[in-house]
């Protein structure tokens, strides 16, 4: 009988060792949590820098659209007209000039990754006979560090960074 009670009293030990404590349990949450915290920070930072990929590409499609506007028109696109003109033809007053228009962007590209409209200027206050195309950046205030210019890489970089320059206009008369 001693035996009995030996082996039923090994039998529920062994059933006591195969569950968990709440300390074990813990620790395996406080882990996880951790490892994902990780994980999580690692991916926000990654978010960030997509972001900014984003607007830099973004910029390009744009840059491309206003110089097909200008190889048609002769012309940027005026501040009234705005970007928007690359993807509405309506903005163009002149039927005429509404006849020559082609879409220069496929797809509508009112507003950068962090939800700030496109800063544009059809006359540059740098750089002469050019445009200004500018994002404020995540923090959506001028003139800090993470604003994007589309001409801040060639201004570094004289080479060609985010495009290269326009032709001169034509000559006016005629």
């Amino acid at each position: 009988m001693t035996q009995r009670m030996e082996s039923g009293f090994r039998v529920s030990r062994r059933h006591a060792r195969r569950a968990f404590t709440i300390i074990e349990v813990m620790i395996v949450i406080a882990i996880i949590l951790a490892l994902s915290g990780l994980v999580g920070f690692a991916l926000l930072g990654q978010s960030a820098k997509a972001k900014k990929g984003i607007a830099e590409t973004q910029i390009r499609l744009i840059k491309g659209g206003i110089k097909a506007f200008y190889i048609d028109f002769s012309r940027f696109p005026t501040e009234d007209e705005g970007l928007a003109v690359l993807w509405n033809k309506t903005l163009i007053e002149s039927e005429e000039d509404q006849a020559l228009w082609t879409k220069y962007l496929e797809s509508p590209v009112p507003v950068d990754p962090w939800g700030s409209a496109w800063g544009y200027r059809a006359e540059s206050e740098n750089r002469e006979g050019e445009y200004d195309l500018w994002s404020y950046g995540p923090d959506k205030q001028d003139g800090t560090d993470d604003d994007i210019n589309a001409f801040a890489a060639e201004d570094a970089d004289a080479e060609g960074g985010l495009s290269g320059g326009l032709p001169p206009p034509p000559p006016s008369g005629g």
